[in-house]
């Protein structure tokens, strides 16, 4: 009933668009997921969750539902015990009803990061393109957002949004288990969208650009962040076969490079507003993470290289908008 729930919210949002029938589609897609067990399992975890009233809620300056004293130490114990079963998190943190999800990203920094520059939120539609766990979007509604939707094919961090949203369920977050490549060929409606850490995994990354553009009505902007490196115009490194230990990066171009496949692709009032080095303090291992992070992909004698010799991490937060 709770999907069924979201499912027509969504579809009442996005009726009369040309994403009307991605809800639907979307809803399919995942139906058909659940010929792997896990997702079964996930699902009978969700059932069993308690059902708990929050006191308060901060999606503002963070991610907080309620707190240890709005449930009791049963209930707190299943609520831990539900989300380590989906170990890793790699989007956060989160903390729910005392329970302190301490994920690898430190995503929080970065949205502090991207704030102060772009258009404010309020009343508008936000798509995030490689949503994950769907953080960012509830920043985005704790800013005013009239909904946001996160587009995310991985059904892992698919049902860690669900575990959040048992508990947020009113709110006007939505994740499509899908990829920007089933999308309609040209949406055109959302006032913001956001793509970050998604273009250097693209091997097409213009075609990634027009995707965005095609997302976007006339004049929306875009909040674009990504791997970079130094170098001129027309410079991108291509990794000869991992980058940081990753085996999906395929270019890594410099800040005027980006800036000049976004005027290629139509967009206009194009500027960098952040440069930011990785850190170690953004981006780690910890018990809610316990695999490879940045430190594994370092080189060990110079952090300011990759483990393979290749420039290390290096992201560009980068604002575009519609024509």
């Amino acid at each position: 009933m709770r999907d069924r729930d979201a499912h027509l919210r969504l579809q009442a949002l996005l009726r009369g668009t040309p994403m009307e029938l991605m809800a639907d589609y979307a809803s399919d897609k995942y139906l058909y997921s659940r010929k792997h067990g896990l997702t079964d399992r996930w699902l009978e975890m969700f059932d069993a969750l308690p059902q708990v009233q929050a006191s308060s809620l901060d999606l503002k300056n963070a991610v907080r539902v309620g707190d240890a004293n709005d449930c009791t130490p049963e209930q707190q114990s299943e609520i831990e015990a539900a989300a380590r079963s989906q170990i890793p998190w790699r989007k956060g943190p989160w903390s729910v009803f005392g329970v302190d999800i301490d994920s690898e990203w430190r995503s929080d920094m970065k949205w502090d990061r991207l704030l102060p520059h772009i258009d404010a939120l309020k009343g508008r539609r936000v798509l995030d393109v490689g949503s994950g766990n769907a953080y960012h979007c509830y920043r985005a509604v704790g800013e005013g957002a009239r909904y946001a939707l996160g587009v995310d094919p991985h059904l892992a961090y698919y049902f860690q949004f669900k575990f959040i949203q048992h508990f947020l369920r009113d709110h006007p977050v939505f994740v499509l288990p899908v990829t920007l490549d089933e999308f309609p060929d040209s949406v055109a409606q959302f006032d913001t969208v956001f793509s970050m850490g998604v273009l250097y995994h693209r091997k097409s990354p213009l075609d990634h650009l027009f995707q965005l553009l095609g997302c976007l009505r006339s004049g929306g902007q875009l909040v674009l962040e990504t791997l970079v490196v130094e170098g001129p115009e027309g410079y991108a490194l291509t990794p000869p076969d991992r980058y940081c230990r990753m085996n999906n990066v395929w270019f890594l171009p410099s800040v005027a490079t980006t800036e000049s496949w976004l005027r290629r692709c139509g967009f206009h009032n194009i500027r960098t507003v952040d440069i930011n080095i990785t850190s170690m303090q953004e981006q780690r291992t910890t018990t809610w993470m316990p695999f490879q992070s940045l430190i594994d992909g370092l080189y060990p004698n110079d952090p300011s290289l990759s483990i393979e010799g290749l420039p290390g991490p290096r992201r560009a937060l980068i604002i575009a908008e519609a024509p």
